[in-house]
């Protein structure tokens, strides 16, 4: 049994699904294998000081300055940008620390420590820089881009590992671009006991992620309990659409406009993901499968689920070897954290809220500054339905006895 922690305002320590870790400069090569030291994600260190990201010998153009150098404090976002209604000042105004200087950012123990503070009892951590950079590991090769991933998760083995005390719970990065090399890594890291994997949004390489294809990686995931977490991330969007409206396919964090946002990094690559999921039968095949939306928001739930019925009803081909509506089936199979300025009442009133889990995105500058500040999305809720959002459902989604 972990150490038990009680959250002050709430009376019980919070499980927060959608918690980050900063890498550090080594993430990708301490266990690079032999072969592979000209194709590996790595950082160069500037005349100023900073280090940049590379992807072999190609700079990593959205955000080339590495999270070890360089970041915003956790809430900066909310409080600097506009999205807090008191503070309405301009992208330039966040401002920037080195994440090495605050020691719970990057090393579990004194992370364990801040959550003591915090009254968080587990987190799920979710990397912040593998998440970015791995849609274009490609462009060195399926092969090279396996290698990377398994040394980023034997990183995760090192540092964080998949089960903490109980309390920290790593997340393995997984892909589909290679079944048999998927399903090799899923096999390890399952062996290692991890509790989750983390999957990229978009489609899988040329497939649906739901082609039948995949069924041996989906299998032995549903078999095993684990859940896919589909997280936020470079979906390549910006390549494989934003180029037929005009726009670059490869634009810096500072180039992307509102349109090149909406179309490449909002809402419309996870809403895809899902409904390729649902509609391509997936949850017909593996019905105990779940799969969680973390940092994606929620504003794109009620509208997809409207969508899919609907062309189901046009559709003429049948679509699942399983009974009920696709809105029906997403609600048994799918869980979603909103964003901290979303309604997770109302996202409860569309999905049940045994399905709303809590996100806090710390220590991330678009989070919150305190976990506990997303119980403040959750008004209308009675004190027993917050408490499953807070703590609950995804103690159950790891298999925490609580």
């Amino acid at each position: 049994m972990s150490k038990t922690v009680t959250n002050e305002r709430l009376g019980y320590g919070l499980v927060d699904a959608d918690s980050h870790y900063y890498e550090p400069l080594d993430c990708f090569t301490r266990h690079i294998e032999k072969g592979y030291a000209d194709r590996v994600v790595h950082h160069e260190i500037g005349d100023d000081g900073l280090a940049r990201t590379f992807i072999g010998d190609t700079p990593f153009a959205w955000r080339n300055v590495a999270v070890a150098s360089a970041v915003s404090p956790p809430g900066a976002t909310k409080n600097v940008v506009g999205l807090d209604p008191e503070h309405r000042g301009e992208i330039s105004d966040i401002p920037v620390v080195s994440p090495m200087d605050y020691p719970a950012w990057m090393h579990r123990d004194a992370r364990l420590e801040l959550m003591d503070e915090q009254g968080v009892q587990a987190n799920v951590m979710l990397p912040t820089e593998a998440v970015l950079v791995e849609y274009e590991l490609y462009k060195m090769g399926v092969d090279a881009a396996f290698a990377n991933i398994r040394s980023f998760n034997r990183w995760i083995e090192d540092d964080w590992g998949y089960n903490y005390q109980d309390r920290l719970f790593g997340v393995p990065i997984l892909s589909l671009a290679d079944l048999d090399l998927a399903v090799a890594e899923l096999d390890r890291v399952l062996a290692l006991g991890a509790r989750f994997v983390h999957l990229n949004v978009g489609p899988a390489y040329g497939r649906s992620p739901a082609d039948p294809h995949f069924d041996p990686f989906w299998g032995r995931l549903a078999e095993a309990g684990v859940p896919a977490i589909y997280h936020i991330s470079n979906s390549g969007y910006n390549e494989m659409v934003c180029v037929h409206w005009g726009l670059p396919a490869f634009p810096t964090l500072y180039d992307e406009s509102p349109f090149q946002q909406f179309l490449g990094r909002g809402t419309r690559p996870i809403a895809d993901t899902m409904a390729s999921l649902v509609l391509g039968d997936l949850f017909g095949r593996f019905p105990d499968l779940k799969v969680m939306s973390v940092e994606n928001g929620s504003a794109w739930v009620g509208p997809l689920l409207d969508e899919m019925d609907h062309a189901t009803k046009l559709s003429r081909v049948a679509w699942s070897s399983r009974e009920g509506k696709p809105s029906e089936i997403f609600k048994q199979n799918v869980y979603v954290a909103p964003f901290w300025e979303d309604s997770g009442t109302a996202l409860a009133g569309i999905i049940g809220v045994d399905h709303v889990l809590m996100g806090s995105d710390f220590p991330h500058a678009e989070g919150e500054d305190d976990p506990v500040n997303f119980a403040n999305s959750l008004e209308g809720l009675g004190a027993d339905d917050v408490r499953k959002v807070m703590r609950e459902n995804t103690a159950n989604l790891i298999g925490l006895s609580l």
